[in-house]
């Protein structure tokens, strides 16, 4: 009985690696290319204002997303690998949960790391130099939320899921 619970187990590291692809695809889409708010390394000394700079920039932006896209396609085949073999599915808490301790995961590592210790870029940088702080703490928060919740939707999930366990 304990190997078929085992087998029948929800795969939480295909949610988090979901949320994280996703989380860093909502921060390369949404903030460096819809309202071009930063790019990777604008604050680290290669503000966007020449051409070189841009280009350098958007290199860097597009090796984010390709990583970004690594973290979906190995969620999914972690989440196909576990389908396949037990031919069944669990409470949908489970998954959404999943994906969102990764998206919030992104945002409080990518936030901590590029905002904070590197200073490599902030979220809204279209806003004088010294709003940067607000919009960067409350990006950390969003990212803390997003965990928190995705922990108690998983934990949900959990509880009506057959063969799981707390």
């Amino acid at each position: 009985m304990a190997d078929n619970r085992k087998e029948r187990r929800f795969p939480i590291s295909a949610g988090i690696l979901f949320g994280l692809g996703l989380g860093g695809f909502f921060d390369g889409i949404v903030l460096h290319q819809i309202l071009q708010w930063h790019h990777m390394v604008t604050s680290a000394g290669y503000p966007a204002d020449t051409v070189s700079n841009l280009k350098f920039n958007t290199l860097l932006d597009g090796l984010f997303h390709a990583s970004t896209y690594v973290f979906v396609v190995l969620g999914l085949a972690l989440l196909w690998r576990a389908a396949h073999r037990g031919h069944l599915w669990w409470s949908g808490k489970m998954l959404v949960g999943s994906m969102l301790i990764g998206f919030g995961l992104f945002n409080l590592v990518e936030g901590i790391i590029d905002h904070h210790l590197l200073d490599l870029h902030h979220v809204n940088e279209t806003v004088p130099r010294e709003q940067w702080i607000f919009w960067d703490i409350g990006f950390l928060i969003w990212g803390a939320a997003m965990l928190l919740v995705g922990g108690m939707l998983l934990r949900a999930g959990k509880r009506q899921s057959p063969g799981e366990t707390l």
